[in-house]
């Protein structure tokens, strides 16, 4: 194998909306380049021609690295790695990243797939690198998987770090005037906590991490924040922790240290419904005034026979009136996410929540809800018992392309069921205000549209009428008669429900 000290990773496209910098590889890249490597990153979705792009850095390379979690991503993923194979059937891809680390071995089947490397990546992909260049072997690499003489081998696991004994992210490979160009706002993700201590049956995150959750110290924090929001002159930061506020003291602290620091920018966290009830307030308006704009906060269903269903007991629905009240009053907008079609939903359970959701909304003007359908992903405590449900699950890397919350299709909720919950998402969309972290795409002109169909909407959903949905083909008619500029990708079947998606 040809030395080279040159690595290339491509991130997919995942939304060609709300765009930016792809944190995993930031993450990774930092150990790579303090050894010395050379780190080439193409974003497909800020670059044009990408695949003549790879093409042009990987002649001269060691490897292909790609990040990938499961759905769309792999679709661009699978072209780009059988592109490489085309090319140089000996040329090393590596995956890694949710998808490969939940599902390692059907991932490493693929002939295109030579090494995974699973759950946290900094020291794995070092080793990795460092076996390539020297032509050695990969055996005592832990946390990997790889193929020798057509056979898979996967090491054992490597031991998880807690955060503060992981190396700060390479942001400085990022192109945020490109990820602008496309978002139309200047914003990233920073991690200042790892794992959740509950373990909703719907929740991937402990199939990763588990549940012991740790952080980042204070001043940490604050430092790498402020830097960051300053020599990349940041609008936003997007914590994206896990549940950012199981420790409320830390929480407070932060806040208390970015005032006196004079921050600017506005950041946005996700927590669960329980512990931002706990807030006062007081505490509220001093992290609105250290710039939280918003808490993201799963609350997946207001019915108590589904929560209990969804392992969340802890979630108690007048705390949510309650905590929602003080954060209007505080200026942080209090986000939703909703999951319909769980097991064991049914259209009572269904009109429960959204119930739930026309109530907050109308009592609480600023709140926020999102919408998807549920998808049991890999690692998830109910993906165990996806066949006893009757749901198919993908056989291959290639079968994951299309599993995505927007769009499934379940055993229970099909046809013209499937249809009806899709079209009452559709009025929830429209009928109360709702701030994506993008501002580009349709922009006020949908805004003035929206305003025209939304109290409508509202009368359909609380009436759970929603037969000749006229309103909805009128807000299509009156959108296409501006001429949009067309993403890169297919931005209506990538833009995530959430932005991003919530605890």
């Amino acid at each position: 194998m040809k030395s080279s000290n040159k690595i290339v990773f491509f991130v997919a496209s995942f939304s060609s909306i709300e765009a930016t910098a792809p944190l995993g590889i930031l993450a990774i890249s930092t150990p790579l380049l303090n050894a010395g490597y050379d780190i080439r990153i193409i974003d497909s979705t800020i670059t044009p021609n990408y695949k003549k792009r790879i093409m042009e850095e990987v002649k001269d390379a060691l490897c292909l690295g790609i990040s990938v979690v499961t759905g769309p991503m792999i679709r661009e993923t699978v072209d780009v790695a059988k592109m490489i194979k085309k090319w140089d059937p000996d040329f090393p891809i590596i995956l890694g990243g949710w998808h490969p680390s939940l599902l390692p071995g059907q991932t490493l089947e693929a002939p295109y797939v030579d090494i995974i490397v699973r759950a946290q990546g900094e020291d794995s992909m070092l080793e990795v690198a460092n076996r390539l260049r020297d032509d050695a072997p990969l055996d005592d690499v832990l946390g990997i998987g790889f193929k020798r003489d057509g056979k898979m081998q996967l090491t054992p696991e490597r031991p998880l770090k807690t955060l503060d004994k992981m190396p700060a992210k390479a942001y400085h490979l990022a192109d945020f005037d490109a990820y602008e160009k496309v978002c139309g706002r200047r914003w990233t993700m920073y991690v200042s906590s790892l794992a959740c201590p509950f373990n909703c049956f719907y929740c991937t995150n402990a199939g990763v991490y588990g549940r012991k959750w740790n952080a980042l110290p204070v001043d940490q924090v604050v430092e790498e924040t402020m830097e960051l929001a300053k020599r990349y002159r940041l609008e936003l930061l997007w914590m994206a922790d896990d549940n950012f506020l199981v420790d409320l003291d830390r929480s407070l602290k932060i806040a208390e240290a970015l005032v006196r620091a004079g921050s600017t920018f506005k950041w946005s966290v996700q927590a669960t419904t329980n512990l931002t009830a706990r807030l006062t307030i007081e505490e509220l308006t001093l992290l609105r005034r250290s710039g939280l704009h918003q808490i993201c906060q799963g609350i997946e269903t207001a019915s108590p026979t589904v929560m209990k269903l969804m392992n969340k007991d802890f979630q108690v629905l007048g705390d949510i009136y309650q905590s929602t009240e003080r954060c209007i009053k505080a200026g942080v907008i209090p986000s939703f996410n909703i999951i319909f079609g769980f097991p064991g939903e049914g259209p009572k359970e269904r009109r429960e929540t959204v119930s739930f959701m026309m109530d907050i909304c109308q009592k609480f003007p600023g709140a926020e809800f999102w919408t998807n359908i549920f998808t049991p992903y890999p690692g998830s405590p109910i993906f165990q018992q996806a066949a006893k449900l009757g749901i198919e699950v993908p056989k291959s890397l290639e079968g994951w392309v299309d599993y995505f919350p927007r769009y499934t299709v379940l055993p229970w909720l099909q046809g013209k069921d499937h249809q009806r919950v899709q079209t009452m998402r559709d009025y929830l969309r429209i009928a109360f205000d709702r701030a994506p972290i993008a501002t580009t795409g349709h922009g006020r002109f949908a805004k003035a549209i929206q305003h025209l169909t939304a109290y409508p909407a509202r009368v359909r959903l609380n009436h759970d009428f929603y037969s000749f949905p006229v309103e909805l083909w009128l807000n299509r008619q009156l959108k296409n008669i501006v001429k949009l500029p067309k993403p890169s990708v297919d931005a209506k079947r990538l833009q995530p429900e959430t932005a991003p998606s919530c605890t």
